[in-house]
């Protein structure tokens, strides 16, 4: 089977409303319950000439596992990576700020934090062609559709890739739990800025961490300190939307 299978009404639905992908065709489980959310899948399929069939249970859980595809799923191309030079020239009249993962290896923590970025105003993230996880279908899953909504960048050195965020008056931002600095003591509200956001159980790697401009931590109130990748990330992307909006609105 060539493409991308995404699943999940959510992701289905956010695809299709989105325009940017390109569907095969999209397959109901003949036991699925209609609801509002099917019957929208069905109508956008309609209005976008994409093709929706329907299925038994058994060959639905064949493509994707039961219990995680909520009775829907589309074959559609692979998302389309854009080029870091690219996205520099796209952003490069205003303030613009895009989120680094270093060796992220959890399709969920990188699946939520796509979802994140795209709610706290970010404009890309960037993924290591190696050593991490690129899209697949439980990223598309997890992101709720959020991956049609961002820029995504992959790359095969993270380190070139930062240097020439730099060269390009971007500032780097380091999420470390030894740093001194408090993540809520930088002001987001106007620069470009980077934030690098470390593997689940390695962090951030040493040669990133060399190029930081900020290196902050999330302050704890108790010695447990094990904060998931995904919503350390949430906690200081929504500070700086809190900063921005702030601004806004003054």
């Amino acid at each position: 089977m060539n493409g991308t299978v995404i699943y999940g009404r959510n992701a289905v639905i956010e695809a299709l409303e989105s325009g940017v992908r390109e569907f095969n065709k999209i397959i109901i489980s003949n036991g699925t319950r209609s609801d509002a959310k099917i019957e929208k899948i069905k109508e956008l399929a309609k209005e976008k000439g994409v093709i929706f069939q329907f299925v038994t249970k058994e060959k639905l859980n064949a493509i994707v596992s039961e219990g995680k595809h909520q009775g829907v799923a589309a074959l559609i191309a692979p998302i389309k990576y854009l080029e870091l030079d690219d996205f520099i020239s796209k952003n490069k009249n205003k303030n613009s700020s895009i989120v680094i993962l270093d060796g992220v290896e959890d399709s969920h923590n990188v699946g939520a934090i796509i979802r994140s970025c795209v709610c706290a105003g970010i404009d890309g993230i960037i993924l290591p062609s190696r050593r991490g996880v690129l899209i697949n279908s439980t990223v598309e899953k997890t992101s709720a559709g959020a991956i049609n909504h961002i820029d995504i960048i992959k790359t095969n050195s993270l380190v070139n890739t930062i240097q020439r965020l730099k060269e390009n008056d971007y500032w780097v931002i380091a999420a470390d739990h030894h740093a001194e600095q408090n993540y809520f003591d930088i002001d987001y509200t106007d620069m470009n800025f980077v934030l690098v956001m470390g593997a689940e159980h390695a962090g951030i790697s040493k040669s990133l961490l060399k190029l930081s401009d900020f290196k902050v931590k999330i302050p704890m109130l108790t010695n447990f300190n094990s904060l998931n990748v995904s919503n350390a990330a949430a906690i200081i992307l929504f500070e700086s939307a809190a900063q921005k909006y702030k601004k806004c609105v003054k």
